[in-house]
Protein backbone atom coordinates (compact mmCIF):
# COMPACT_ATOMS: atom_id res chain seq x y z
CA UNK A 1 0.00 0.00 0.00
CA UNK A 2 1.39 3.57 -1.04
CA UNK A 3 1.99 6.09 1.43
CA UNK A 4 -0.58 8.13 0.80
CA UNK A 5 -3.13 5.36 1.65
CA UNK A 6 -5.00 4.78 -1.44
CA UNK A 7 -6.85 1.32 -1.08
CA UNK A 8 -4.86 -1.38 -1.95
CA UNK A 9 -5.90 -5.13 -3.76
CA UNK A 10 -4.68 -8.15 -3.80
CA UNK A 11 -2.87 -9.13 -6.76
CA UNK A 12 -5.08 -11.91 -7.34
CA UNK A 13 -8.11 -14.33 -5.94
CA UNK A 14 -5.32 -16.94 -4.99
CA UNK A 15 -2.94 -14.31 -2.91
CA UNK A 16 -6.03 -13.24 -1.77
CA UNK A 17 -7.10 -17.05 -0.30
CA UNK A 18 -3.47 -17.81 0.54
CA UNK A 19 -3.00 -14.84 2.63
CA UNK A 20 -6.82 -15.69 4.66
CA UNK A 21 -5.87 -19.23 4.61
CA UNK A 22 -2.03 -18.34 5.99
CA UNK A 23 -3.60 -16.04 8.73
CA UNK A 24 -4.35 -19.17 10.54
CA UNK A 25 -2.33 -22.06 8.52
CA UNK A 26 0.72 -21.04 11.01
CA UNK A 27 0.60 -21.25 14.89
CA UNK A 28 -3.11 -20.99 15.22
CA UNK A 29 -2.73 -24.87 13.21
CA UNK A 30 0.78 -25.94 14.21
CA UNK A 31 1.12 -25.07 17.53
CA UNK A 32 -1.93 -24.65 19.26
CA UNK A 33 -4.48 -27.08 17.29
CA UNK A 34 -2.59 -30.13 18.33
CA UNK A 35 -2.20 -29.49 22.35
CA UNK A 36 -5.58 -27.77 22.47
CA UNK A 37 -7.09 -31.15 20.85
CA UNK A 38 -4.41 -32.99 23.45
CA UNK A 39 -5.93 -31.47 26.60
CA UNK A 40 -9.28 -31.86 25.54
CA UNK A 41 -9.52 -35.81 24.74
CA UNK A 42 -8.64 -36.05 20.86
CA UNK A 43 -11.35 -37.27 18.49
CA UNK A 44 -14.37 -35.62 20.87
CA UNK A 45 -12.65 -32.54 20.37
CA UNK A 46 -12.15 -33.12 16.06
CA UNK A 47 -15.74 -33.56 16.00
CA UNK A 48 -16.59 -30.87 17.50
CA UNK A 49 -14.10 -28.64 16.00
CA UNK A 50 -15.14 -29.35 12.72
CA UNK A 51 -18.61 -28.91 13.25
CA UNK A 52 -18.31 -25.37 14.48
CA UNK A 53 -15.74 -24.04 11.54
CA UNK A 54 -18.46 -25.77 8.81
CA UNK A 55 -21.48 -24.46 10.86
CA UNK A 56 -21.07 -21.08 12.33
CA UNK A 57 -17.57 -20.66 10.96
CA UNK A 58 -17.87 -20.88 7.29
CA UNK A 59 -21.04 -18.55 7.70
CA UNK A 60 -19.29 -16.29 9.85
CA UNK A 61 -15.85 -16.15 7.49
CA UNK A 62 -18.63 -14.93 4.73
CA UNK A 63 -20.10 -11.97 6.71
CA UNK A 64 -16.62 -10.73 7.54
CA UNK A 65 -15.54 -11.09 3.96
CA UNK A 66 -19.11 -9.07 2.96
CA UNK A 67 -18.52 -6.60 5.55
CA UNK A 68 -15.12 -5.53 4.27
CA UNK A 69 -15.92 -5.60 0.73
CA UNK A 70 -18.89 -4.07 0.52
CA UNK A 71 -17.50 -0.99 3.16
CA UNK A 72 -13.93 -1.22 1.54
CA UNK A 73 -13.03 0.09 4.98
CA UNK A 74 -11.45 -2.04 7.99
CA UNK A 75 -13.83 -3.02 10.58
CA UNK A 76 -14.80 0.11 12.37
CA UNK A 77 -14.50 2.55 9.41
CA UNK A 78 -16.81 -0.40 7.76
CA UNK A 79 -19.38 -0.72 10.70
CA UNK A 80 -19.59 3.08 10.73
CA UNK A 81 -19.95 3.66 7.33
CA UNK A 82 -22.54 0.57 6.47
CA UNK A 83 -25.11 1.79 9.87
CA UNK A 84 -23.45 4.21 12.17
CA UNK A 85 -24.68 4.68 15.68
CA UNK A 86 -22.77 2.06 18.31
CA UNK A 87 -22.07 -0.29 15.62
CA UNK A 88 -18.06 1.30 15.16
CA UNK A 89 -17.86 0.16 19.10
CA UNK A 90 -17.79 -3.63 17.58
CA UNK A 91 -14.97 -2.64 15.27
CA UNK A 92 -13.03 -1.17 18.21
CA UNK A 93 -13.90 -4.95 19.94
CA UNK A 94 -12.22 -6.18 17.30
CA UNK A 95 -9.19 -4.48 17.21
CA UNK A 96 -8.58 -4.69 21.09
CA UNK A 97 -8.96 -8.35 20.37
CA UNK A 98 -6.37 -8.63 17.82
CA UNK A 99 -4.05 -6.16 19.89
CA UNK A 100 -3.74 -9.13 22.96
CA UNK A 101 -3.35 -11.68 20.33
CA UNK A 102 -0.66 -9.88 18.69
CA UNK A 103 1.12 -9.73 22.01
CA UNK A 104 1.14 -12.94 23.00
CA UNK A 105 1.17 -14.62 19.97
CA UNK A 106 4.56 -12.83 19.00
CA UNK A 107 5.94 -14.48 21.56
CA UNK A 108 5.57 -17.92 20.38
CA UNK A 109 6.47 -16.28 17.38
CA UNK A 110 10.18 -15.43 19.25
CA UNK A 111 10.35 -19.17 20.29
CA UNK A 112 10.41 -20.29 16.44
CA UNK A 113 12.97 -17.92 15.83
CA UNK A 114 15.31 -19.51 18.45
CA UNK A 115 14.77 -22.86 17.29
CA UNK A 116 15.83 -22.33 13.89
CA UNK A 117 19.14 -20.92 16.25
CA UNK A 118 18.70 -24.24 17.98
CA UNK A 119 18.51 -26.92 15.10
CA UNK A 120 21.29 -25.26 13.19
CA UNK A 121 23.39 -26.23 16.13
CA UNK A 122 22.01 -29.45 16.81
CA UNK A 123 21.19 -28.12 20.28
CA UNK A 124 17.43 -29.37 19.80
CA UNK A 125 18.08 -32.53 18.16
CA UNK A 126 17.71 -35.39 20.41
CA UNK A 127 15.14 -38.24 20.92
CA UNK A 128 15.36 -37.64 24.15
CA UNK A 129 12.25 -35.97 24.87
CA UNK A 130 12.52 -35.24 29.10
CA UNK A 131 15.87 -33.52 28.23
CA UNK A 132 14.03 -31.70 24.90
CA UNK A 133 11.28 -30.42 27.33
CA UNK A 134 13.87 -29.40 30.30
CA UNK A 135 15.58 -27.04 27.50
CA UNK A 136 12.14 -25.93 26.28
CA UNK A 137 11.36 -25.20 30.37
CA UNK A 138 14.62 -23.79 30.76
CA UNK A 139 14.57 -21.44 27.22
CA UNK A 140 10.93 -20.19 27.93
CA UNK A 141 12.16 -19.08 31.50
CA UNK A 142 14.87 -17.10 30.41
CA UNK A 143 13.79 -13.47 30.64
CA UNK A 144 16.56 -12.05 28.28
CA UNK A 145 15.78 -14.71 25.70
CA UNK A 146 11.98 -14.43 25.87
CA UNK A 147 11.85 -11.09 25.94
CA UNK A 148 14.73 -10.83 22.58
CA UNK A 149 13.38 -13.56 20.23
CA UNK A 150 9.66 -11.83 20.92
CA UNK A 151 11.20 -8.72 20.03
CA UNK A 152 13.20 -10.28 17.04
CA UNK A 153 10.08 -11.65 15.40
CA UNK A 154 8.13 -8.61 16.05
CA UNK A 155 10.33 -6.87 13.69
CA UNK A 156 10.59 -9.54 10.96
CA UNK A 157 6.17 -8.76 11.03
CA UNK A 158 6.99 -4.99 10.86
CA UNK A 159 9.27 -5.43 7.91
CA UNK A 160 6.96 -7.41 6.33
CA UNK A 161 3.81 -4.91 6.89
CA UNK A 162 5.96 -2.27 5.89
CA UNK A 163 6.00 -3.41 2.20
CA UNK A 164 2.00 -3.41 2.58
CA UNK A 165 -0.49 -5.56 0.76
CA UNK A 166 1.26 -7.18 -2.76
CA UNK A 167 4.35 -7.06 -2.08
CA UNK A 168 4.69 -8.10 0.94
CA UNK A 169 1.27 -10.12 2.17
CA UNK A 170 0.38 -11.54 -0.67
CA UNK A 171 3.87 -12.27 -2.20
CA UNK A 172 5.27 -14.08 1.15
CA UNK A 173 1.90 -16.16 0.89
CA UNK A 174 2.08 -16.96 -2.39
CA UNK A 175 5.71 -19.11 -1.70
CA UNK A 176 5.22 -20.16 1.98
CA UNK A 177 1.85 -22.07 2.60
CA UNK A 178 2.62 -24.47 -0.18
CA UNK A 179 5.88 -25.41 1.16
CA UNK A 180 4.71 -25.38 4.81
CA UNK A 181 2.20 -28.25 3.28
CA UNK A 182 4.84 -30.54 1.61
CA UNK A 183 6.48 -30.68 4.49
CA UNK A 184 3.59 -30.88 6.91
CA UNK A 185 2.94 -34.46 4.43
CA UNK A 186 6.71 -35.36 4.96
CA UNK A 187 6.36 -34.83 8.14
CA UNK A 188 3.49 -37.11 9.25
CA UNK A 189 4.93 -39.95 6.42
CA UNK A 190 7.65 -40.23 9.12
CA UNK A 191 5.38 -39.66 12.05
CA UNK A 192 3.10 -42.89 11.08
CA UNK A 193 6.29 -45.30 10.99
CA UNK A 194 7.62 -44.47 14.27
CA UNK A 195 6.44 -47.61 17.21
CA UNK A 196 3.33 -46.83 19.02
CA UNK A 197 2.33 -43.77 16.66
CA UNK A 198 -0.82 -45.53 15.97
CA UNK A 199 -2.01 -44.87 19.29
CA UNK A 200 -1.75 -41.47 18.52
CA UNK A 201 -4.21 -41.83 15.74
CA UNK A 202 -6.52 -43.32 17.38
CA UNK A 203 -6.54 -40.84 19.91
CA UNK A 204 -6.78 -38.30 17.81
CA UNK A 205 -9.68 -39.95 15.33
CA UNK A 206 -11.66 -41.94 18.08
CA UNK A 207 -14.16 -39.91 20.09
CA UNK A 208 -14.08 -40.65 23.84
CA UNK A 209 -17.74 -38.44 24.65
CA UNK A 210 -17.11 -38.49 28.11
CA UNK A 211 -14.77 -35.31 27.34
CA UNK A 212 -17.39 -33.25 26.07
CA UNK A 213 -18.49 -30.96 28.39
CA UNK A 214 -19.19 -27.02 28.10
CA UNK A 215 -15.68 -26.19 28.94
CA UNK A 216 -14.61 -28.25 25.67
CA UNK A 217 -17.34 -26.65 23.28
CA UNK A 218 -15.78 -23.11 24.31
CA UNK A 219 -12.67 -24.85 23.37
CA UNK A 220 -13.56 -25.90 20.53
CA UNK A 221 -15.72 -23.01 19.45
CA UNK A 222 -12.50 -20.53 20.65
CA UNK A 223 -10.31 -22.39 18.17
CA UNK A 224 -12.60 -22.91 15.27
CA UNK A 225 -12.92 -18.61 15.46
CA UNK A 226 -8.83 -18.50 15.99
CA UNK A 227 -8.03 -20.87 13.06
CA UNK A 228 -10.38 -18.85 10.67
CA UNK A 229 -9.47 -15.77 12.01
CA UNK A 230 -12.71 -14.70 13.07
CA UNK A 231 -14.34 -12.17 14.94
CA UNK A 232 -10.40 -10.47 15.04
CA UNK A 233 -11.15 -8.00 12.12
CA UNK A 234 -8.85 -9.47 10.40
CA UNK A 235 -11.13 -11.38 7.42
CA UNK A 236 -12.95 -7.69 7.32
CA UNK A 237 -9.74 -5.98 6.89
CA UNK A 238 -8.54 -8.43 4.39
CA UNK A 239 -11.80 -8.70 2.69
CA UNK A 240 -11.97 -4.73 1.95
CA UNK A 241 -8.45 -5.20 -0.70
CA UNK A 242 -10.98 -7.83 -2.66
CA UNK A 243 -11.41 -6.85 -5.70
CA UNK A 244 -15.15 -7.48 -7.13
CA UNK A 245 -14.63 -10.32 -9.52
CA UNK A 246 -13.67 -12.11 -6.41
CA UNK A 247 -16.67 -14.81 -5.88
CA UNK A 248 -16.48 -14.32 -1.76
CA UNK A 249 -18.64 -17.69 -1.32
CA UNK A 250 -16.22 -19.64 -3.31
CA UNK A 251 -13.13 -18.01 -1.63
CA UNK A 252 -14.91 -18.39 1.74
CA UNK A 253 -14.94 -22.22 0.75
CA UNK A 254 -11.39 -22.51 0.09
CA UNK A 255 -9.81 -19.79 3.25
CA UNK A 256 -11.86 -22.81 5.64
CA UNK A 257 -10.76 -25.82 4.09
CA UNK A 258 -7.33 -25.07 3.62
CA UNK A 259 -7.52 -23.72 7.38
CA UNK A 260 -9.31 -26.76 8.47
CA UNK A 261 -6.78 -29.11 6.48
CA UNK A 262 -3.71 -27.64 8.07
CA UNK A 263 -5.56 -28.26 11.20
CA UNK A 264 -5.91 -31.89 10.86
CA UNK A 265 -2.74 -32.42 9.12
CA UNK A 266 -0.78 -30.83 12.32
CA UNK A 267 -2.74 -33.24 14.58
CA UNK A 268 -1.68 -36.24 12.10
CA UNK A 269 1.73 -34.67 12.84
CA UNK A 270 2.16 -34.12 16.19
CA UNK A 271 -0.05 -36.67 18.32
CA UNK A 272 1.42 -39.78 16.98
CA UNK A 273 4.95 -38.48 17.79
CA UNK A 274 3.74 -37.59 21.24
CA UNK A 275 2.55 -41.35 22.32
CA UNK A 276 5.47 -42.73 20.34
CA UNK A 277 7.86 -40.92 23.14
CA UNK A 278 5.17 -41.20 25.97
CA UNK A 279 4.88 -37.49 26.48
CA UNK A 280 1.61 -35.96 27.92
CA UNK A 281 -0.67 -35.00 24.98
CA UNK A 282 -1.84 -32.09 27.43
CA UNK A 283 1.70 -30.99 27.95
CA UNK A 284 0.69 -27.61 26.84
CA UNK A 285 2.03 -24.45 24.48
CA UNK A 286 5.33 -26.43 24.25
CA UNK A 287 4.34 -29.67 22.93
CA UNK A 288 5.44 -28.61 19.28
CA UNK A 289 9.10 -27.87 20.21
CA UNK A 290 9.03 -31.03 21.90
CA UNK A 291 7.74 -33.64 19.55
CA UNK A 292 9.02 -32.40 16.78
CA UNK A 293 12.83 -32.43 17.47
CA UNK A 294 12.28 -36.04 18.29
CA UNK A 295 11.06 -37.15 15.53
CA UNK A 296 13.64 -35.35 13.57
CA UNK A 297 16.45 -36.92 15.66
CA UNK A 298 15.39 -40.02 14.14
CA UNK A 299 15.35 -39.19 10.48
CA UNK A 300 18.60 -39.29 8.09
CA UNK A 301 19.69 -35.69 7.82
CA UNK A 302 17.04 -35.03 10.39
CA UNK A 303 19.32 -32.07 11.63
CA UNK A 304 18.46 -30.43 7.83
CA UNK A 305 14.65 -31.36 8.16
CA UNK A 306 14.34 -29.63 11.56
CA UNK A 307 16.21 -26.39 10.26
CA UNK A 308 13.77 -26.17 7.12
CA UNK A 309 10.58 -27.25 9.76
CA UNK A 310 11.38 -24.39 12.01
CA UNK A 311 12.08 -22.41 9.26
CA UNK A 312 8.63 -22.78 7.71
CA UNK A 313 6.82 -22.72 10.85
CA UNK A 314 8.58 -19.42 11.53
CA UNK A 315 7.43 -18.18 8.02
CA UNK A 316 4.11 -19.68 8.68
CA UNK A 317 3.96 -17.77 12.19
CA UNK A 318 4.76 -14.86 10.35
CA UNK A 319 1.70 -15.26 7.87
CA UNK A 320 -0.67 -15.45 10.89
CA UNK A 321 1.31 -12.10 12.81
CA UNK A 322 1.05 -10.01 9.90
CA UNK A 323 -2.32 -10.97 9.42
CA UNK A 324 -3.33 -9.89 13.08
CA UNK A 325 -0.95 -6.54 13.19
CA UNK A 326 -2.63 -5.61 9.39
CA UNK A 327 -6.42 -4.76 10.89
CA UNK A 328 -5.34 -2.62 13.71
CA UNK A 329 -2.73 -0.91 11.36
CA UNK A 330 -5.87 -0.38 9.08
CA UNK A 331 -7.82 1.13 11.82
CA UNK A 332 -4.99 3.78 12.37
CA UNK A 333 -5.16 4.16 8.72
CA UNK A 334 -8.70 4.41 8.31
CA UNK A 335 -9.91 6.11 11.47
CA UNK A 336 -6.73 8.67 12.13
CA UNK A 337 -5.07 9.19 8.63
CA UNK A 338 -1.91 7.85 9.68
CA UNK A 339 0.81 7.20 7.55
CA UNK A 340 1.33 2.86 6.73
CA UNK A 341 4.93 3.01 8.53
CA UNK A 342 4.34 5.28 11.67
CA UNK A 343 1.60 3.52 12.36
CA UNK A 344 3.19 -0.25 11.58
CA UNK A 345 5.98 1.04 14.26
CA UNK A 346 3.25 2.43 16.60
CA UNK A 347 1.25 -0.62 16.90
CA UNK A 348 4.84 -2.63 17.11
CA UNK A 349 6.11 -1.05 20.24
CA UNK A 350 2.88 -1.14 22.21
CA UNK A 351 2.24 -4.69 21.73
CA UNK A 352 5.71 -5.25 22.74
CA UNK A 353 5.19 -3.48 25.78
CA UNK A 354 1.58 -5.60 26.29
CA UNK A 355 3.40 -9.02 25.53
CA UNK A 356 6.15 -8.68 28.60
CA UNK A 357 4.29 -10.29 31.10
CA UNK A 358 3.43 -12.78 28.20
CA UNK A 359 7.11 -13.55 27.39
CA UNK A 360 7.54 -13.49 31.07
CA UNK A 361 4.85 -15.84 32.16
CA UNK A 362 6.99 -19.11 32.13
CA UNK A 363 9.80 -17.64 34.46
CA UNK A 364 9.70 -14.52 37.12
CA UNK A 365 6.11 -14.05 36.81
CA UNK A 366 5.17 -17.31 36.60
CA UNK A 367 3.79 -17.17 39.94
CA UNK A 368 1.28 -14.13 39.03
CA UNK A 369 -2.00 -15.84 38.29
CA UNK A 370 -5.68 -14.42 38.21
CA UNK A 371 -8.46 -16.79 37.75
CA UNK A 372 -5.90 -19.38 38.12
CA UNK A 373 -4.28 -18.51 34.79
CA UNK A 374 -0.77 -16.64 34.03
CA UNK A 375 -0.72 -13.62 31.91
CA UNK A 376 -0.01 -15.97 29.02
CA UNK A 377 -2.43 -17.97 29.43
CA UNK A 378 -5.11 -15.48 30.37
CA UNK A 379 -4.82 -13.35 27.54
CA UNK A 380 -4.94 -16.46 25.30
CA UNK A 381 -8.44 -17.58 27.03
CA UNK A 382 -9.50 -13.74 26.84
CA UNK A 383 -9.02 -13.46 23.71
CA UNK A 384 -9.56 -16.69 21.60
CA UNK A 385 -12.73 -17.95 23.95
CA UNK A 386 -14.05 -14.51 24.43
CA UNK A 387 -13.77 -11.45 21.95
CA UNK A 388 -13.65 -13.76 19.52
CA UNK A 389 -16.88 -15.35 19.10
CA UNK A 390 -17.86 -12.04 20.78
CA UNK A 391 -16.75 -9.99 17.82
CA UNK A 392 -18.02 -13.03 15.73
CA UNK A 393 -21.79 -12.71 17.39
CA UNK A 394 -21.67 -8.91 16.21
CA UNK A 395 -20.45 -9.83 12.79
CA UNK A 396 -23.26 -12.18 12.13
CA UNK A 397 -26.17 -9.84 13.99
CA UNK A 398 -24.70 -7.09 11.49
CA UNK A 399 -25.12 -9.02 8.69
CA UNK A 400 -28.61 -11.07 9.75
CA UNK A 401 -30.11 -8.10 10.70
CA UNK A 402 -28.72 -4.42 10.29
CA UNK A 403 -27.49 -4.80 6.96
CA UNK A 404 -29.12 -7.63 5.23
CA UNK A 405 -30.66 -5.95 2.24
CA UNK A 406 -27.37 -4.64 1.21
CA UNK A 407 -25.76 -7.97 2.06
CA UNK A 408 -28.28 -9.96 0.20
CA UNK A 409 -27.78 -7.60 -2.83
CA UNK A 410 -24.17 -7.71 -2.43
CA UNK A 411 -24.18 -12.23 -2.62
CA UNK A 412 -26.69 -11.92 -5.10
CA UNK A 413 -24.73 -10.74 -7.51
CA UNK A 414 -22.55 -13.10 -7.80
CA UNK A 415 -24.96 -16.19 -8.10
CA UNK A 416 -25.35 -17.03 -4.51
CA UNK A 417 -28.98 -16.50 -4.27
CA UNK A 418 -29.20 -20.18 -3.46
CA UNK A 419 -27.31 -20.22 -0.07
CA UNK A 420 -28.77 -17.06 0.80
CA UNK A 421 -32.07 -17.92 3.36
CA UNK A 422 -29.68 -20.54 5.45
CA UNK A 423 -26.94 -17.73 5.11
CA UNK A 424 -28.95 -15.44 6.74
CA UNK A 425 -30.92 -18.12 9.26
CA UNK A 426 -27.47 -18.47 10.35
CA UNK A 427 -26.21 -15.36 10.77
CA UNK A 428 -29.38 -13.29 12.55
CA UNK A 429 -30.54 -16.85 14.85
CA UNK A 430 -28.55 -19.65 15.20
CA UNK A 431 -25.10 -18.12 15.59
CA UNK A 432 -26.17 -15.48 18.43
CA UNK A 433 -28.40 -18.90 20.21
CA UNK A 434 -25.18 -21.39 20.05
CA UNK A 435 -22.57 -18.49 20.79
CA UNK A 436 -25.02 -17.52 23.93
CA UNK A 437 -25.71 -21.01 25.21
CA UNK A 438 -21.91 -22.33 25.22
CA UNK A 439 -21.21 -19.08 26.35
CA UNK A 440 -23.85 -19.50 29.42
CA UNK A 441 -22.52 -23.47 30.50
CA UNK A 442 -19.28 -22.57 30.62
CA UNK A 443 -19.87 -19.90 33.49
Amino acid sequence: MAEDNARANWGSKLGFILAAAGSAVGLGAIWKFPYVAGKNGGGAFLIAYLVCVFTLGIALLLAEMVIGRTANRSATTAYRDLKGALWPWAGRLSVLCVFIILSYYCVVGGWTVAYIWRSITGEAITSETAALATAFETFIASPTQALSYTAIFLGITVAVVFAGVQQGIERMSKVLMPALFFLMLLLIGRALTLPGAIEGVRYFITPDWSKVTSAMLVDALGLAFFSLSIGGGIIIAYGSYVSRDTKLVGATLWVSTLATLACVLAGLMVLPAVFAFHVDPAAGPGLTFITMPAIFAQMPAGQWFAVAFFVLLLFAALTSSISILEPIVSFLIDEFRMKRHPATLLVAITSFILGIPAALSFGPMSHLTLFGKSPFDLMDYVASNIMMPAGGLLAALFVGWAIWPRVRDELAAEGAGPILPAFRFICAIVAPILIGVIWYHNL
